[in-house]
């Protein structure tokens, strides 16, 4: 018999077009399993999260920039015809949720109670720089400029490379060239990107890159009650990513770390946060210490690393709180691999030693699973032909000269001239600066899913 109340249906809610968001995937199985109706809005019918025999019914995702996110919800609670545990699964789902949309939404759906405005100041890096300091959570050194010349200053005081970040990534419209984080190598390619602030719908925040090295990137994937209340979680390293060094995780192990998940609770008590986070930590070389880098009040794309032996994971965890149901404790299982493999195969190609040294452990697979094979296949289909189209159109445009810089490019600029010596070493008045904290640190048989018309 299900721990879970399979009377009670789940919606993901995912704004962003993102084919292969193997987090949703992770989700739609592990409901599903565990037999809960799962609905989700997807790009195509014949994409890998349609095609998973776990999800019940499948909504178009519109395709106008703008949504209204309301009514997109009203009609597909009018279609799931009973209240339903909504579930965002990106940043801009929840980020709408907590505007006060969750409120009008409470007939139709079981959603956490949150804090007003508390997801915001989390998911807003340019507030996130302040909220560590309240905390005295370590966090790098940000400057938040408000001119071409605190930008040149910025550069001076942080030093090269450094991080550019937009304060609200989920703001950043489709097609732009636009990254939600960049590592910037000139001051000509940082003046460039504060340019187009006015076409990224938010501020630019230029932060101190950390010293790191190998194995410094951990994370946290957690789910709160009411008030912040821990219920389920747990620390992960990110053991191979996807750039290399600085990209999505492609191999991560759960890893137990107290310092990371003590900071985790901290932050999730501060806020009254009630629901999912995902946080990202990068430890300093240098001091040792865990720096909070990122926010997301959702499942992180890897959540299905931190499955105990019973199933129990975030999603699980919060379907069974908004249901009334009692959370049990997990039980950890250190050493337990996660693998996204369409990521996983080409760090291998790059680092083959690397993802060689992480061989004999229980592995959870973003993709394939012996029970649900049509995604997998629907990815490996999709994913290769993305990546061969966008190599040839990349080798397009790399033969023509006559092809306009990105915002992102490191092309020469004249050099910045140094500040005035009244000017002081770090950037001017105006732009505000956040110091380092000093502390220590269910399914169908078979079949295509039904979904409504494209």
């Amino acid at each position: 018999m299900s721990p879970l109340d399979t009377g009670v249906p789940a919606l993901l809610l995912r704004l962003d077009h993102h084919p292969f968001h193997h987090g949703s995937l992770g989700a739609v199985r592990s409901l599903g399993r565990a037999g809960v109706e799962v609905h989700a809005f997807v790009e195509s019918p014949r994409g890998p999260l349609a095609r998973s025999r776990y999800l019940h019914r499948a909504h178009p995702i519109p395709g106008a920039a703008d949504i209204d996110v309301e009514r997109l919800l009203l009609r597909a609670a009018e279609r799931i015809g009973r209240p339903a545990v909504l579930l965002p699964m990106d940043d801009a789902g929840a980020l709408a949720l907590a505007s006060g949309l969750a409120d009008r939404l409470r007939d139709v759906y079981l959603l956490p109670g949150t804090v007003p405005g508390a997801v915001e100041r989390a998911a807003d890096k340019a507030q996130l720089a302040g909220l560590c300091a309240e905390l005295g959570l370590p966090h790098p050194v940000t400057v938040v400029p408000e001119g071409p010349e605190e930008v040149a200053a910025a550069v001076r005081e942080l030093g090269l490379p450094l991080i550019a970040k937009w304060s609200r990534p989920w703001l950043l419209p489709k097609g732009s060239g636009l990254r939600s984080a960049t590592v910037i190598t000139s001051a000509g390619q940082a003046l460039r990107l504060y340019a187009a602030r006015a076409r990224a719908g938010s501020r630019l925040l230029l932060q101190r890159r950390l010293a790191g090295g190998r194995n410094a990137d951990w994370f946290f994937h957690g789910c709160f009650g009411r008030g912040g209340v821990p219920l389920y979680g747990g620390t992960g390293r990110k053991d191979v990513s996807w750039p290399l060094g600085a990209g999505a995780t492609a191999v991560g192990s759960w890893r137990e770390n107290p310092e990371v998940a003590a900071a985790a609770g901290r932050l999730a008590a501060h806020l009254g946060h009630h629901g999912i986070l995902d946080l990202d930590f990068r430890r300093e070389a240098g001091s040792g210490a865990y720096h909070l880098l990122d926010v997301n009040p959702r499942p992180g794309a890897q959540f299905r690393l931190f499955t105990d032996p019973s199933g129990l994971d975030v999603v699980r965890a919060l379907h069974l709180d908004l249901t009334g149901r009692r959370v049990p404790a997990g039980r950890a299982v250190p050493g337990r691999m996660f693998v996204a493999e369409n990521y996983g195969l080409l760090a291998a190609l790059t680092a083959p030693a690397r993802v060689a040294a992480l061989r004999g452990r229980p592995v959870e697979a973003a993709w394939f699973a012996a029970d649900d094979p049509a995604p997998f296949a629907a990815m490996a289909g999709g994913w290769t032909a993305q990546v061969a189209r966008k190599g040839w159109e990349r080798a397009l445009s790399l033969s023509s000269s006559s092809r306009s810089p990105s915002p992102c490019s490191p092309a020469p600029v004249p050099p910045v001239p140094p500040s005035p010596r009244d000017a002081g070493p770090g950037p001017r008045a105006g732009a505000r600066v956040v110091p380092p904290s000093t502390s220590p640190n269910r399914a169908r048989e078979s079949g295509e899913p039904r979904c409504t018309t494209w």
